[in-house]
């Protein structure tokens, strides 16, 4: 959607193909850190989403079971808003700079097609080196945080909440080795951590919405390539990155403005589609690749009951190495 505003400012013929409709929940930490702001604020979207309830989030914490919370101010605020509110939003954007938006209509056809930018989603796969990922995501009242973000870390996973003018989102993301289960059944549970975590704690007086209940399984963290592909696929089609690390709705914005230019100048018929394919793919590399790399180890990390407990030791004497560490996935 970001990418077909940009090219319509441009003055590029754009039809957006959408399977679903538009605005819907989705699983969505709700919060754009990072870059992805700046992209925002040259599009000229910032203040219509402020002016729709955007929040700065200023704050974050962290918590795992045995280990102090660690609480630090952002390096830059984060803009946090509700993925349907800013659904909606730059729906009508796109509308009103004369694009074409489909929904109910799922592109049948190749995706290798000249012109034809895949932005679909993550893509499915049931098993990644013996595990199942999963996500849940719903919209809590009642809910008192002690940060704007906070990322709460368990073995099987991870929960995120983040500050909304209205809620609280609460998103995360689980492992499992055997069969995913129903994920309608019991989400609320899993999403409240363990009965003696600071998760629990937090959320024991919390009302879900559920109505905003969302679940998504299939997810792979892994890095891929975009030069091998043979498609332009942008965001979570070409690759996703683990949802700790808060950045997954900047690297989409990100992934929007640098294939932007590539295909003004396709449209205008200065390349052909095979070299905007590859400056595409060449842009991603230099902008993504390293950010996917370290954030995929960090991940581990957070996922492991000794490296949290390091990691938390290390940031209790030396509070520069968290900065330190959110800055490398920005």
């Amino acid at each position: 959607m970001a990418l077909g505003i940009g090219l319509r400012q441009d003055g590029v013929p754009v039809t957006i193909w959408e399977a679903g409709s538009y605005p819907r929940h989705k699983v969505c930490g709700e919060f754009v850190s990072g870059s992805g702001q700046a992209v925002l604020r040259r599009l000229e979207l910032e203040e219509s989403l402020i002016a729709a309830g955007a929040e700065r989030a200023r704050t974050a914490g962290f918590y795992t079971p045995g280990a102090p919370s660690i609480r630090l101010t952002l390096p830059e605020p984060a803009l946090c808003l509700s993925r349907f509110v800013l659904d909606r939003l730059l729906a009508e954007e796109f509308a009103q700079a004369g694009g074409e938006l489909r929904t109910r209509q799922r592109w049948m056809s190749s995706f290798d097609a000249p012109g034809l930018v895949r932005a679909t989603g993550h893509g499915s796969e049931p098993v990644v080196d013996g595990w199942r990922w999963f996500g849940l995501k719903a919209h809590a009242r009642r809910v008192q945080l002690e940060a704007d973000l906070e990322l709460h870390l368990f073995d099987h996973g991870y929960v995120g909440l983040c500050r909304l003018r209205d809620a609280v989102n609460v998103c995360g993301l689980f492992r499992s080795q055997r069969p995913v289960p129903d994920l309608r059944q019991n989400w609320c549970d899993r999403l409240m951590g363990s009965e003696d975590s600071a998760l629990r704690v937090r959320l024991r007086d919390a009302k879900f919405d559920e109505q905003t209940f969302r679940a998504v399984a299939g997810l792979c963290l892994q890095p891929r390539q975009a030069k091998p592909q043979t498609e332009l696929a942008l965001g979570d089609a070409l690759t996703m990155i683990p949802p700790a690390t808060g950045n997954g709705m900047s690297m989409a914005l990100e992934a929007a403005e640098l294939a932007r230019a590539p295909l003004g100048k396709y449209s205008r018929g200065e390349s052909s589609w095979d070299e905007t394919r590859q400056l595409v793919a060449n842009a991603a590399e230099r902008c993504f690749a390293g950010r996917l790399n370290f954030a995929s180890q960090l991940q581990k990390v957070l996922l492991h009951a000794a490296g949290r407990r390091g990691l938390f030791w290390v940031a209790r004497i030396s509070p520069g190495a968290v900065r330190w560490l959110f800055l490398q996935t920005r």
